[in-house]
């Protein structure tokens, strides 16, 4: 089964009698099956998480019900917030380091609905009912198993969007109150933190079949004037790739040294779910300037994901596309967002 999804909204948090909303967790999205001790945690492209997060079984077994299905979200939580790439790390194929990551960087699993209990399914009944019985459910849950908080007032929603920010959050979700969970439907709608900043075309990097351009990398200059790689964008059409492409060529240039495996900086890598070698790409002197759109920026300094090309900017100077162009959210415990100190 699809977990039910969420569609962006250009407008802000929508207002009126029919919504709740809850924070945007920065994890992988899971759905939990439990039928007696056996629990199986499965990924919102269907892959079989179980194994990896061992940790958190236990506490799954525990609840009441023999046998549920659940939805919510498994994240790690490391000194400043949400830590997505310590939860990344944790997809590892030697059960070794999986035991040796249990215990370094647990994880805990924020439920938000519940799709079956017991014979019973759920998903036909509106979220206020569907949220009563989960609520009642988690009366018995143990850490690190937590319930998301929710609110039907539009002022505390906006609070929590500022606020959550400090401890990784994603923004928030707004869901309607007496809708159904349609599997695999964008009826939700997710509210994300947007922000712009000014990068430094450092490369490219060519598409799958190696015939076009995939995406531009990007960089931004360090304190020290020492240029990071940082991420990419990649919204274009394919006139446009070609026309990069034009243009980028001239600017080839040698890989600098510093950019090595062990400092981070070289762009590309494996993904959590990658099999192989990412992408041929290539290094180009880093004299054009574009202005993207992005979401976060994580502690290791790079683009969550995939930023958006917004336009050139000729006027402004390379150098002048550093890390103090981004802007710091003020530090919150995730542990508040529960209540909990």
């Amino acid at each position: 089964m699809e977990p039910m999804l969420s569609a962006p909204s250009d407008t802000g948090i929508p207002k009126g009698e029919r919504w709740e909303y809850e924070p945007k967790w920065d994890g992988f999205r899971t759905l939990v099956y439990r039928d007696g001790d056996e629990v199986a945690l499965i990924s919102r492209g269907s892959r079989p998480m179980t194994r990896y997060f061992p940790e958190v079984l236990p506490a799954f077994r525990s609840l009441g019900p023999n046998r549920l299905v659940l939805d919510g979200e498994l994240i790690v939580v490391g000194k400043g917030g949400l830590d997505f790439g310590a939860l990344q790390q944790r997809i590892h194929p030697a059960d070794s380091r999986v035991r040796m990551l249990s215990a370094a960087t647990p994880a805990w699993f924020v439920a938000f609905d519940l799709l079956a209990e017991g014979d019973e399914d759920l998903r036909a009944l509106p979220l206020g009912e569907r949220r009563k019985r989960l609520e009642k459910l988690m009366k018995g849950a143990k850490s690190p198993i937590f319930l998301t908080p929710y609110t039907r007032d539009p002022k505390t929603a906006e609070k929590w969007f500022e606020q959550f920010e400090g401890a990784g959050l994603d923004g928030v979700i707004a869901k309607s109150w007496d809708g159904a969970y349609v599997p695999g439907k964008r009826n939700w709608v997710k509210i994300k933190h947007q922000r712009t900043a000014d990068c430094v075309v450092i490369g490219w990097r060519k598409s799958n079949d190696g015939q076009s351009l995939g995406s531009l990398l990007l960089g931004l200059y360090d304190g020290k004037g020492t240029l990071h790689y940082v991420g990419h964008t990649s919204s274009f059409s394919a006139a446009e790739r070609k026309e990069l492409i034009a243009k980028l060529k001239p600017l080839t240039t040698e890989t600098p040294k510093e950019w090595s495996e062990a400092d981070g900086r070289m762009p590309g890598g494996q993904s959590r779910w990658s099999r192989g070698k990412e992408a041929e790409w290539v290094t180009v002197r880093p004299e054009l300037v574009c202005e993207v759109a992005y979401d976060k920026l994580e502690a290791g300094q790079r683009f969550r994901h995939a930023t958006r090309f917004l336009r050139w900017r000729t006027d402004k100077p390379p150098k002048k596309c550093g890390f103090d162009q981004i802007t710091s959210a003020v530090e919150f415990d995730v542990r508040g967002i529960f209540g909990s100190k």
